[in-house]
């Protein structure tokens, strides 16, 4: 993974850690057209150790999934929504693989603080919805900050 931009390796990792705003997934739908879709996301160690990896849930049955079948390439975005803005965006390659026992959707559940009891949950949840977990393999990172010029138009919490 090439890391660019003004945050280090390990303060892009602390800003996919702490941030729950959803993912911006940028691809391509088979008609060549662009498509953009928001997911939970959660941040998850590489097999070799040194880098990481974007992990989202999702219906199998969501357009978004057959158009990573069809191209896997992609851009994505997790940025804060109130200044002073900060983020990180890049590009990879996003596979899809089943999940049947629902493990990143309950971990996502979790992260972003739904719990598995809610009716939200207990949907998403049902035994008859089919799952999958999105897995971007990130190529480029780019990580921004801008409180500095920004300065006081806003706090971070």
């Amino acid at each position: 993974m090439h890391v660019r931009g003004s945050l280090s390796r390990s303060a892009i990792t602390d800003v996919l850690e702490e941030t729950t705003a959803p993912i911006r997934v940028a691809c391509r739908t088979p008609q060549d057209h662009l498509w953009m879709c928001s997911l939970w996301y959660r941040l998850e160690d590489a097999s070799d150790g040194d880098d990481w990896r974007l992990q989202c849930a999702t219906s199998a049955g969501a357009d978004i999934v057959s158009f990573l079948e069809a191209e896997s390439e992609v851009a994505f975005e997790v940025s804060t929504n109130d200044p002073p803005y900060m983020g990180v965006r890049g590009r990879g390659t996003a596979t899809i693989e089943p999940d049947p026992e629902k493990e990143t959707l309950r971990a996502l559940l979790e992260r972003y603080h739904v719990g598995t009891e809610s009716a939200l949950a207990r949907n998403l949840l049902r035994e008859e919805r089919d799952e999958v977990t999105v897995t971007i393999e990130p190529a480029v990172v780019y990580g921004w900050d801008y409180a500095d010029r920004m300065g006081d138009t806003g706090t971070r919490a």
